[in-house]
C-alpha cells in the first residue's frame, strides 16, 4: 500500500523526533555550560561561621576578627560571623547588673590578647595617625539587658597581648538597668555628637565611656576624634599606641538576636614629625626607680611618690601607672593629675613638672582612705616601662 501524500512514513516520523530530541538536548548543554561559565566567574559568598567556644574567633573579609570572648560567664554563647559582621545566635544565663558583663561578643581590627587582624596597621603611635575613619551598623533587640558598646584600645608601649592601660567605650545604645564604670564627668560633643561622660577604673585598667543620649543604630566617624578627647582629659598621650578597634555588644541577661550588621575600620597614618618615632616604632628605652613613702592612720593615708629617671634621654611627658591595693582610694593629689581614684591608677605630670631629665626625679604626693590591712602600692610603671 503507498503512503498518503499527506502524511509523513513511519521512518520518517521517528527519524524527525531524534532531530527534534538532538537539538532540544544541544540546546540545554549549551545553556547549562553557559551558567556554569558566570558561576565559576562569580566569587564565592563566604558561608556563615558559627563560633560557640569560649574564646572562639574567625576572620572575616580576609580584614577583621570575630570573636565570641564568653569571659565572665560558664552559660552557653554561640555567635554566627556572617560576610559583614555577626549575630548572637545563643546567649544563655543571666549575671547581675551591678557587675561585669557576661561577654564582649565583637568584631575587631587590631591586636587582642596576641590575636591580630590580618594585615592591620595597628599597633600605632597616635602621634603618627592622620585618622581612623570607622563605621559600624548594629542590630537591637529588645528582651535582654547590654549595650552595644565600641570599644577603643590605647596602651603606652606596642603591644599585642594582655590589658591595656586605657579603655575608649563608646555606647552607642542600652537597654535595662546597666551603666557605665566609674562615675559621670559632665558631657561633651565628639564627632558633631553629644556624649555624656563616665570615668573610673575596672581594676586593670582605666576606662572613659561615651554614652549616647539616645540610641544611634548607625554611623561612621574618625576614631581619633574620641581619641583625642580622652588625651586633652589626661587619660593618655599623643606618645602612646592605638592597638585595636572592637565593636560588639556586652550582655548582661541574654542577647540572642544581637547583630552587627556592618563594620569597617581604617587607620591612616601619617607624617609623625621630625625627630619622633614612626608610627609603629617603640620610642626612646625608659628607666625607672620610684620611692613610695607613706603616713599611715586608722583608716587613712598620704603618699609621696619620688619617681627618677635612671635612663639616658628625658622622659617627657611623664605618665606614672601603679596598683591600688583592694579597699584603698585616692581623695586628693598633688603635683601630679591623677586618674581613677582605686585599683589601676595613673599619674601625669603637670605643665610645671612634665618632663624629667636623664638622671633626675620629679615628686608628687596623694591622701587616700583604706579599709583592713594597710599596703602599699604595687606595679610601678613609667610611660610603659617597669619601674624598680
Amino acid at each position: 500500500m503507498r503512503a498518503s501524500p499527506h502524511r509523513p512514513s513511519t521512518a520518517r516520523a521517528v527519524l524527525g523526533a531524534l532531530l527534534t530530541a538532538r537539538a532540544v538536548l544541544g540546546a540545554l548543554l549549551t545553556a547549562l555550560a553557559t551558567v556554569a561559565a558566570l558561576v565559576a566567574a562569580a566569587p564565592a559568598a563566604q558561608a556563615d561561621t558559627l563560633i560557640c567556644d569560649q574564646y572562639g574567633s574567625t576572620t572575616i573579609q580576609g580584614r577583621y576578627v570575630v570573636q565570641n570572648n564568653r569571659w565572665g560567664t560558664g552559660a552557653a554563647q554561640c555567635v554566627t560571623a556572617t560576610d559583614t559582621g555577626f549575630r548572637v545566635t545563643r546567649a544563655d544565663g543571666a549575671v547581675p547588673t551591678d557587675g561585669p558583663p557576661k561577654s564582649y561578643p565583637s568584631v575587631f581590627n587590631g591586636c587582642h590578647y596576641t590575636n591580630c587582624s590580618p594585615g592591620t596597621a595597628l599597633p600605632a603611635r597616635l602621634s603618627g595617625i592622620a585618622g581612623a575613619p570607622s563605621s559600624i551598623s548594629y542590630g537591637f533587640v529588645g528582651d535582654a539587658v547590654y549595650n552595644a558598646s565600641y570599644d577603643i584600645w590605647l596602651d603606652p608601649t606596642p603591644r599585642t597581648d594582655g590589658v591595656n592601660r586605657t579603655e575608649i567605650m563608646i555606647w552607642f545604645h542600652k537597654v535595662g538597668p546597666v551603666q557605665p564604670i566609674g562615675s559621670p564627668v559632665g558631657s561633651t560633643t565628639v564627632g558633631g555628637r553629644t556624649w555624656q561622660v563616665w570615668t573610673g577604673s575596672n581594676g586593670s585598667n582605666d576606662v572613659i565611656s561615651f554614652v549616647a543620649p539616645s540610641a544611634v543604630p548607625s554611623w561612621s566617624f574618625d576614631v581619633m576624634d574620641f581619641v583625642r578627647e580622652t588625651v586633652s582629659r589626661g587619660m593618655a598621650q599623643n606618645t602612646w599606641y592605638l592597638t585595636s578597634v572592637q565593636a560588639g555588644f556586652e550582655p548582661w541577661q541574654g542577647g540572642a538576636g544581637l547583630t552587627v550588621h556592618s563594620f569597617s575600620s581604617a587607620v591612616n597614618l601619617g607624617d609623625p614629625g621630625p625627630g619622633e618615632p614612626g608610627p609603629g616604632e617603640p620610642g626612646p628605652s625608659t628607666a625607672c626607680k620610684v620611692t613610695y613613702a607613706t603616713n599611715v592612720w586608722t583608716g587613712g593615708f598620704t603618699a609621696d611618690v619620688t619617681v627618677t629617671n635612671t635612663g639616658s634621654a628625658p622622659v617627657d611627658p611623664w605618665t606614672l601607672s601603679f596598683t591600688l591595693p583592694s579597699g584603698q582610694r585616692v581623695t586628693h593629689a598633688w603635683n601630679a593629675a591623677v586618674t581613677a581614684t582605686s585599683g589601676a591608677v595613673t599619674a601625669t605630670g603637670l605643665a610645671h613638672n612634665a618632663r624629667i631629665a636623664a638622671g633626675a626625679a620629679q615628686t608628687f604626693g596623694f591622701q587616700g582612705t583604706y579599709s583592713g590591712t594597710f599596703a602599699p602600692a604595687s606595679g610601678f610603671r613609667l610611660n610603659g616601662a617597669t619601674c624598680t
